[in-house]
């Protein structure tokens, strides 16, 4: 393959090229080999989105170039999502430190967080949040931000995941208001109650884990993958939330493409299922008043679950 030119520009050309050719696959932030290799190459080049086009043009150093050529062959070789490769995703317009201890963030909840939450709940009123399963923390740091005045606690079963989080909280100055706790979904929670509880746990079928490509390979197998049918995890969730959910609060999933399966376990369940004007499905809400309603239908699902 003929070598770019030493510019920006030419080399996000030649490593979309290179991409494409190798039959990448996309969905950690970008979804196509153009947007990917840019977010490299500016990235690796300390480019801002923000900077004025003809910056792509001016003509870069043996040395940047070889590094940047470099990590454009290394996406090819290892076929790591380019978070992984940079250290680094965004999500809700704001910089998170990653690596394969936790999922690359990718989640339309992003669009809710930035609206906060309305209006499906009065912005002014909430003064707890909880993010169920925070991995890198990206969901419950964003919530910190758009709620000053909440207290937001972000729960993980990994201790490594966590870890990352710790980074990112003190990246963003949130260390006294973001609380990290290591916990089994709500076992380690006490008598908490929040006015919101998002999450976007595993939801990935077992059988269907080892279909993935190789880019969702890096990630932690225990974020992706939720028993037999993708619900092992949220059907868990829906049958302890109501004790923890303020009475007029709100709990907000993610179980993508899964939506039918959880539908078809609760036929009679009224999930509201949100629309995204940027992309994105498989978010539902429900009030706590509807899990009061429905915990009888919750329990059974999980005894009958247990039971085989």
């Amino acid at each position: 393959m003929t070598q770019p030119d030493k510019t920006a520009r030419a080399l996000i050309h030649w490593g979309a090229d290179r991409f494409d050719k190798a039959g990448l696959v996309y969905g950690h932030g970008t979804d196509n080999a153009l947007d990917e290799a840019a977010s490299l190459v500016l990235h690796a080049l300390h480019i801002g989105y923000d900077q004025p086009d003809a910056v792509l043009d001016t003509e870069i150093s043996e040395t940047d170039y070889a590094r940047v050529a470099g990590l454009l062959e290394q996406r090819v070789t290892t076929r790591k999502p380019a978070a992984y490769l940079m250290d680094e995703a965004w999500f809700a317009g704001m910089p998170f430190y990653v690596d394969e201890r936790v999922l690359v963030p990718r989640s339309p909840i992003a669009e809710l967080i930035a609206a906060r939450f309305a209006p499906w709940i009065d912005p002014d009123r909430v003064d707890s949040i909880l993010d169920m399963g925070t991995g890198s923390g990206c969901i419950a740091i964003a919530c910190a931000t758009a709620f000053p005045q909440a207290r937001v606690d972000a729960a993980d079963v990994s201790s490594d995941a966590l870890a990352v989080a710790r980074i990112n909280t003190a990246r963003h100055g949130l260390d006294g208001r973001v609380n990290l706790i290591e916990s089994d979904l709500f076992s380690a929670l006490g008598g908490k109650t929040y006015d919101i509880i998002v999450s976007n746990p595993p939801y990935v079928p077992r059988d269907e884990a080892g279909q993935l490509a190789d880019e969702y390979r890096h990630e932690p197998a225990s974020g992706l993958i939720a028993g037999e049918d993708g619900l092992d995890i949220v059907v868990r969730m829906l049958n302890d939330a109501a004790r923890y959910l303020a009475s007029d609060g709100i709990l907000v999933i993610e179980v993508g493409y899964t939506h039918a399966a959880l539908q078809a376990q609760y036929p009679e369940v009224p999930f509201l299922w949100l629309d995204f004007e940027n992309g994105g499905t498989g978010v539902f809400l429900l009030e706590a008043a509807e899990l009061a309603q429905y915990q009888e239908t919750f329990n059974r699902v999980v005894l009958q679950r247990n039971n085989g």
